[in-house]
């Protein structure tokens, strides 16, 4: 058991790590598991005396139904913007790649965006929708599609793509309220 101004103090510190987690979203890594595991080790290390404010298990498990939702709100718009088009599968690990890689390019050209931490919001998300599309125009080319059957299919991947990053960015969300609430507040 652990004093009242020392948990409160692990509690800011877990708000940040998962403030810090749910960026993780932005360059296509895994952050609302990130914030599972963040929330579910502060549920074991910090519990305090009998009564007093902590990180319920059941909240835990909230959040690991959240993850998958946001998991499947990611993949279904993903694969679904470039599947509708008849995407290959190529085309489709190749979009995966793209945007992983053109978030975090996107990061560093949100920089130049002089807006503070929305400059960079904008520029993973967009970054990301781009690299999907050059990747799955890319993954289109080596199966020798022609040109309007690759722009269609990149076109679904960075329409997918874009609007998946935002469900799964706004689950990832909700996980870092309730696990905040949560650890102060019950």
């Amino acid at each position: 058991m652990i004093g009242l101004w020392a948990y409160y103090l692990l509690a800011v510190l877990l708000f940040v790590v998962n403030l810090a987690a749910w960026c993780l979203n932005l360059l296509t890594l895994p952050g609302n598991w990130t914030i599972v595991a963040v929330t579910a080790l502060f549920a074991w290390l910090a519990p305090t005396s009998e009564g007093g404010p902590h990180v319920s298990w059941t909240v835990v498990g909230v959040l690991v139904v959240l993850a998958i939702v946001g998991e499947i709100c990611e993949f279904a718009a993903s694969a679904a913007g470039a599947a509708k088009q008849g995407a290959s599968r190529r085309a489709v690990v190749l979009s995966i790649v793209g945007a992983m890689l053109g978030s975090m390019l996107g990061i560093w050209g949100g920089v130049l965006i002089p807006i503070p931490v929305i400059g960079s919001l904008i520029g993973a998300v967009s970054g990301g929708a781009l690299g999907a599309f050059a990747g799955a125009y890319l993954g289109e080319h080596w199966k020798g599609k022609t040109h309007a059957e690759r722009q269609s299919v990149a076109e679904g991947a960075f329409v997918g793509r874009f609007f998946g990053t935002f469900a799964k960015l706004a689950v990832g969300a909700i996980m870092v309220v309730v696990a905040t609430v949560d650890s102060f507040f019950f």
